[in-house]
């Protein structure tokens, strides 16, 4: 998920967790490829789905705790159009991990979504396991890519030294003839993605998504869909729990989007979360002394931090400096490596790292954290989440934003933040030129009717700021969301490693037992 585009939340949560992998495997990219984990063998056909083992799954994190099961790998076919259900069909990539427990504890099925638009849930669920051991005991673990996601027929756009160029290129324009070559940029990226994938692009959208989900409960056997989601998988649920109130179960919402909020309204969100958490970051660099390389700015001075990386980023715009694999570091580049690097305090010390290199002119460590955020894998291959996310953002919103509106709205976000204001309010662009028509400007997601359903948001979140947890949970209905709160930084609450949260959630999902609405969970 990409914080430049006025979408439902910047990035999964297990950005962080993933990352971490890949550099220490000596890389750095978000794998959710067609490519990987392919390969299904011959399985029994168990519920409408053939089940098999896969291959190629992504190695858990360093230090993250095993999950001691077996993967299986699946598809189900779906209509291509839910209004013509007897028409053409498309596949939706599914990875399981049965229950560990007795079988007559077992509850059902918990079905994933780690968020986006675009991040492969085939990819994260056997990366993050271990953080729901205990859960696999009553239930089966289920994850899956949405249509247009990675293995599920997803959208394709540009090759990958055109992406490389395309990422690199200067976001934020400063006069005329800088606009046009962006807006030119953005328009070529919807002509590729409308030549190579054109037939799924109407149809990628997350109403269209949640009506897969249901087809998946129904494939998977189970009455009710237990659910789990993440940044934007908690839109995707909301969404869901909106169409089949009947069918919601134990549902969890963590880190959620804020539904009542237009396209620009979540970038200027975003970029005030963004800001906050690089301000929190720079007071915790100041008190590392003389290894934070903002020296003294941070600590009680959050402008003096906030010019010090404003400064690199004019400089990168003037002159990028070398990275990794004989590319430069741009400020765009530079721009999305720092963002990425604010989803989790996990990721604070490789910020300091990469803050010290660019003083440097050395760009290596940015230039792997934007190639997180974009997708981009150790081989230079990226996967399909950017292009996902921006299909998937650019058919769920009607928004569309001139260069005159995003231009009068400039000193707002500028004010915002003096870092991430410029990238975020020409990231609204992102849709101009697309060629589907979005449906609406904020998602339906009332679900009166529907089984108590937990929404927890965290304070110092970036990416889905918490204010908007208030909102789903109004949104939702006053009777069936239950409200809980972590104070804290980053972006994802259950894998943070507080416990309080995570008592919460367990308890719910494992016994039906919801907390006191607006439980506060602290440090």
């Amino acid at each position: 998920m990409r914080v430049t585009r006025p979408t439902t939340a910047a990035t999964a949560v297990t950005a962080a967790t993933v990352l971490l992998t890949a550099l220490a495997a000596g890389g750095c990219g978000i794998a959710s490829s067609s490519e990987r984990a392919g390969g299904l063998e011959d399985g029994a056909a168990a519920a409408g789905i053939q089940w098999g083992a896969c291959k190629n799954l992504p190695k858990p994190a360093p230090g993250a705790p095993a999950a001691k099961t077996d993967w299986q790998c699946g598809t189900l076919d779906v209509p291509l159009d839910h209004e013509k259900p007897d028409g053409e069909k498309i596949g939706i990539a599914m990875i399981r991990a049965e229950a560990t427990g007795p079988g007559k504890e077992r509850v059902g099925s918990l079905l994933f979504n780690f968020g986006g638009p675009g991040g492969s849930g085939i990819d994260t669920l056997p990366g993050l396991a271990g953080q729901y051991r205990t859960l696999n005991e009553r239930y089966d673990l289920v994850s899956f890519d949405p249509r247009g996601v990675g293995r599920s027929d997803g959208v394709h756009c540009l090759g990958d030294r055109a992406l490389d160029k395309y990422f690199a290129a200067d976001n934020t324009p400063d006069d005329k003839a800088e606009e046009k070559a962006y807006l030119d940029r953005i328009h070529g990226f919807a002509d590729a993605c409308e030549k190579k994938s054109g037939k799924i692009l109407p149809y990628v959208g997350t109403e269209n998504a949640a009506r897969d989900m249901d087809l998946m409960r129904a494939a998977l056997g189970d009455d009710k869909m237990h659910y789990f989601g993440i940044s934007y998988g908690t839109e995707l649920g909301a969404v869901y729990a909106h169409l089949f109130p009947e069918r919601i179960g134990r549902a969890v919402l963590d880190s959620p989007v804020d539904p009542t909020q237009n396209s620009a309204q979540r970038s200027l969100a975003q970029a005030k979360g963004f800001q906050r958490a690089l301000e929190n970051y720079a007071e915790d660099c100041a008190r590392q002394g003389e290894q934070c390389p903002l020296g003294d700015a941070g600590a009680g001075e959050p402008a003096a931090a906030t010019a010090d990386v404003a400064d690199l980023l004019e400089r990168l715009d003037g002159k990028p400096i070398p990275g990794t694999s004989g590319r430069d570091l741009t400020e765009s580049l530079a721009t999305g490596g720092i963002a990425q690097s604010l989803y989790s305090k996990q990721l604070w010390p490789l910020l300091t790292q990469g803050l010290e290199q660019a003083q440097g002119d050395d760009g290596a460590t940015l230039l792997l954290l934007a190639d997180a955020l974009n997708g981009r894998e150790p081989d230079g291959h990226y996967t399909t989440l950017q292009s996902s996310f921006l299909a998937v953002n650019c058919a769920d919103t009607k928004d569309r934003y001139s260069t005159d509106d995003i231009r009068g709205r400039l000193p707002e976000f500028r004010e915002a933040s003096p870092v991430f204001g410029d990238f975020m309010a020409w990231g609204m662009a992102s849709c101009d030129g697309w060629p589907v028509t979005g449906k609406r400007s904020t998602p339906q997601v009332s679900a009166e009717g529907a089984d108590k359903i937990l929404v927890v948001g965290t304070t110092g979140d970036p990416a889905t700021p918490y204010e908007g947890t208030q909102r789903m949970v109004d949104a939702l209905g006053g009777d069936v969301a239950v409200k809980v709160t972590r104070v804290g930084e980053g972006h994802g609450a259950y894998g943070s490693g507080n416990e309080c949260t995570q008592k919460a959630v367990d308890t719910y999902l494992l016994d039906g037992r919801a907390p006191q609405n607006d439980t506060t969970c602290r440090k």
